[in-house]
């Protein structure tokens, strides 16, 4: 973070304060992420992910993703 640190010197502090605000945005973003579980999806696909595999059926129907 030092090289990022010495590129911010030459910015105006707006920028700088805009960088920072995004920092801490960030952060407390991915705070909230670790503490929250994920919401349980009903009804939704069981068994390997559609996208990676190519599986776009269920029960030979096509499903909306």
């Amino acid at each position: 973070m030092t090289d990022e640190t010495s590129d911010r010197k030459g910015l105006p502090a707006a920028a700088q304060r805009a960088l920072a605000e995004a920092e801490a945005r960030r952060a407390a973003a991915e705070e909230a992420a670790r503490k929250a579980p994920a919401p349980k999806e009903y009804g939704g696909r069981d068994g390997l992910d559609p996208a990676r595999y190519g599986d776009w059926e269920k029960k030979g129907l096509a499903i909306d993703f």
